[in-house]
């Protein structure tokens, strides 16, 4: 682990480190992009050959029933009830009550308001590759379903036999997901977006993957909505002289399992830095004066995942306001926050948590506004409604009240 201060370069890098872009796998998503776009289920399926080196033929892109069905001959009879609590905790936390329409009405009879409707079509991106998330099923698929989606369909790379990870499969079909298909990489995203004769457009796509799936969501937003950037995932710890080492230490090792993964260490402790140095391959250490230089290092870092392993962690918690999710004290290391806490998994990454929250009901629900004026009370707004027509040019926007009016 690399020690590092608050006025070096690197630490200025580290803290703008979301705005790093490769141009080579802009240009090399874009081509995949664009040919799924024009080529549909052609071009889905040799790219499907190219990078799973799966062949598959069109009608063998979405999973039957039949594959679900042995998915569940081949696994551990108590898998689904070792399951059973996670899904419980996920369920129960995001069970809270939808959001209720918002209604006004004035004395002139102006009634104004907001009314919310689930997405209909949600796509969910499950990575696959050495490990498949199970844990990422639950923790997309969930949310979705509490604010009343109506039709989710999960999207994972095949194996080189064509096959899905049973475990996906058994964990989509306890959640009762629509359909699964067979796809991965940015391909999947591209199909997801623009739909093909056999991959369905849908409306969002929300999950975690690779770098060239993050640039494939970023270059499809705006022909569909996505969640948060996704990049490596990361791990940034406050610690001092009262944190418990050996907690320490494997939380920040944990966190680099993952391909890419990085571990910060924030800490008063010269003694625990030195520690970490020596016995931490990868990542960054911060050694600060205080605990108000660590939560101001916190805050620019803007953590995925954040541990506060001090004494009165919530004292320090209630200034952090750029972390994707906290984790207080030492018995809560960001596993429980992956496996089985309840909220969602799926957190912005990469410095992205100064703007982005971590996936949420409410990124399932549209927002509609509801606009009705009386007669009377467009003739109130007459004058102001035709000054700011004229100071825009926009002459037939007023015409527009002034026909109700005078007619």
């Amino acid at each position: 682990m690399k020690v590092i201060s608050t006025t070096s370069q690197e630490w200025q890098r580290l803290c703008g480190r979301q705005l790093v872009r490769k141009r080579r796998i802009e240009d090399s998503v874009r081509k995949i992009v664009d040919d799924v776009y024009q080529g549909g289920d052609e071009a889905l399926l040799r790219y499907t050959r190219r990078f799973d080196r799966a062949q598959l033929a069109p009608r063998q892109l979405r999973v039957t029933e039949a594959e679900i069905s042995g998915a569940f001959q081949h696994l551990d009879p108590k898998f689904a009830l070792q399951l059973k609590s996670a899904i419980q905790n996920v369920q129960s936390f995001y069970s809270r009550p939808r959001l209720k329409p918002v209604r006004s009405v004035d004395g002139d009879g102006v009634v104004l308001g907001e009314k919310f409707d689930p997405i209909e079509r949600v796509g969910i991106y499950i990575p696959g590759g050495t490990a498949s998330l199970v844990s990422t099923v639950y923790m997309t698929v969930i949310p979705a379903k509490k604010a009343g989606v109506r039709r989710i369909i999960l999207a994972t790379p095949p194996r080189k036999d064509g096959s899905v990870d049973p475990h996906i499969l058994a964990v989509a079909s306890l959640l009762d997901v629509d359909e699964v298909y067979k796809m991965g990489g940015a391909q999947a995203i591209a199909a997801m977006a623009f739909g093909t004769r056999t991959v369905p457009k849908v409306d969002k796509i929300v999950g975690p993957g690779n770098a060239y799936v993050a640039e494939a969501k970023r270059q499809v937003y705006g022909f569909v909505d996505v969640d948060t950037p996704a990049g490596p995932s990361e791990i940034a710890v406050i610690a001092n002289r009262y944190s418990n080492a050996q907690y320490v230490l494997a939380d920040l090792l944990g966190e680099t399992e993952h391909a890419g993964g990085i571990a910060f260490l924030i800490t008063t402790s010269k003694a625990l830095a030195r520690l970490a140095r020596k016995q931490i391959p990868g990542g960054h250490c911060l050694v600060v004066k205080n605990l108000d230089e660590a939560v101001d290092a916190a805050n620019r870092l803007a953590p995925e995942h954040l541990e506060i392993m001090v004494r009165s962690p919530q004292k320090l918690a209630k200034r952090i306001t750029s972390a994707g999710a906290i984790f207080l004290g030492q018995y809560s290391p960001v596993t429980v926050g992956d496996y089985v806490a309840g909220p969602s998994h799926v957190l912005p990454t990469g410095g992205a948590a100064r703007t982005f929250s971590g996936l949420g009901i409410d990124d399932f629900i549209r927002r509609t506004h509801v606009i009705s004026y009386t007669k009377k009370a467009l003739e109130r707004m007459r004058e102001p409604l035709e000054r700011i027509a004229a100071i825009e040019g926009l002459p037939r926007h007023y015409e527009a009240v002034k026909v109700r009016l005078t007619g």
